[in-house]
């Protein structure tokens, strides 16, 4: 299992405590400094099922600048979404947990997180 974090944010220390507190066997990836590829990134969106336009934190004042908000959500720009969560890693949804199964869960809440230990 691996947990993608940003230390300084509440949600990621909250899945944290809760894996450690379960005995959880987990590696944690800083992903603003370990940054992940657009291929983990496609990776990553195949175990969640989702694109990537639903893991983007559009609201970060880099999606502001880049306009990502108008952004067609399609086929023919998913590679462009992509990108910028790899060129701009604080547009990653956070904390991201990928699950022993193959599959992952973004881990917001505590019931996720316990989802991403249960598989």
């Amino acid at each position: 299992m691996e947990i993608w974090i940003n230390p300084a944010c509440s949600k990621c220390r909250s899945a944290l405590t809760l894996l450690d507190a379960e005995g959880a066997d987990y590696t944690v990836r800083r992903y603003l400094e370990d940054v992940p590829s657009p291929e983990e990134i496609s990776r990553v969106l195949e175990r969640l099922g989702l694109e990537p336009w639903d893991i983007a934190r559009t609201q970060e004042a880099v999606a502001k600048e880049l306009g990502v908000k108008e952004w067609p959500r399609d086929a023919d720009n998913r590679d462009r979404w992509i990108e910028a969560l790899s060129a701009h890693p604080k547009l990653i949804q956070r904390p991201i947990i990928t699950a022993e199964d193959g599959t992952a869960v973004v881990g917001r809440s505590e019931e996720a997180v316990r989802d991403a230990l249960s598989r």
